[in-house]
């Protein structure tokens, strides 16, 4: 049954759907057995001669530490998803929750709440990030948990914006009138009578922000704010060797593909979601 369910769901998604979930899927394929398969252990140093440039053995090419650069984006892989997807989901549990109890409360409860997001709003995604993690202190930097705290921290306002909009359309509905005359709580209407209609939008909105999340958790990488060494995020790789790029390009071309293709691939997967939904893609 439910592999009907699915099939029937495949022939109906469009071409950007489907090209946006195959790719996804290599790289959660990649993540889950990447660690079992890996060519090299991702701290094995003189493996190789450094800056030896891209071989079949080497596809990635080889660091000045002798570290196998192919070893390390693959050891590296279920990181970055897994710390996009938790950090994302964070995000959304607690952004969907203010934005769909802001706009059934409505008044100054409402007022005080789209305030207080658009102060977070206001400030850039990776400022913002940053922030936090500065915040935390040297004890905790470098930590995973962190990361996705940060990206919860960054995305839920913007995600709270997009449930209090959705559920605008919702609460002047009879079905929630009724549920209000009925005496039901707050909180019972919002999750009985608000949610499951404003869940499509939802959603996507958690699909879009999966989106960028890889991107945000490279640049803290990238600027040395991401995991402590020696494990190897994408982004700290591609810092790593941003100094070889004449000397060997392909030791950062290679992580920047991966990060690139799975950018990509969760952009072809929201936009196809969208379209299978018929809700519209924001990025507000």
């Amino acid at each position: 049954m439910q592999y009907s369910i699915f099939h029937q769901l495949w022939r109906k998604s469009n071409f950007t759907f489907k090209l946006g979930t195959i790719i996804l899927f290599s790289h959660l394929i990649i993540a889950i057995t990447g660690p079992f398969w890996a060519p090299y252990h991702y701290a094995e140093i003189n493996i190789g001669e450094p800056l030896s440039g891209m071989s079949l053995g080497h596809p990635f090419g080889i660091d000045s530490l002798g570290r196998d650069i192919f070893s390390r984006v693959i050891h590296g892989s279920w990181m970055v998803i897994s710390l996009s997807v938790l950090g994302t989901l964070i995000g959304l549990v607690f952004g969907a929750f203010t934005g769909l109890f802001s706009a059934y409360a409505g008044g100054w409860i409402d007022e005080t709440i789209q305030r207080i997001n658009e102060g977070f709003i206001s400030i850039p995604f990776l400022i913002l990030g940053l922030l936090i993690i500065l915040a935390a202190g040297p004890n905790l930097s470098g930590e995973p948990l962190l990361m996705a705290l940060a990206v919860s921290i960054v995305y839920a306002p913007r995600i709270s914006r997009i449930a209090r909009s959705a559920a605008l359309d919702v609460i002047t509905k009879d079905f929630v009138v009724a549920a209000r005359l009925r005496g039901e709580s707050a909180l019972s209407i919002i999750r009985r009578e608000i949610l499951p209609n404003t869940y499509s939008t939802l959603l996507v909105e958690f699909a879009v922000r999966a989106g960028f999340a890889p991107i945000l958790i490279g640049s803290f990488g990238y600027l040395g704010f991401g995991i402590r060494p020696p494990f190897p995020e994408w982004g700290s790789i591609i810092n790593d060797n941003r100094n070889l790029i004449y000397l060997a390009p392909i030791t950062v071309i290679g992580p920047a593909i991966a990060l690139s293709s799975l950018v990509v691939s969760l952009n072809l997967f929201t936009e196809g979601l969208a379209r299978l939904l018929g809700t519209e893609k924001r990025d507000l």
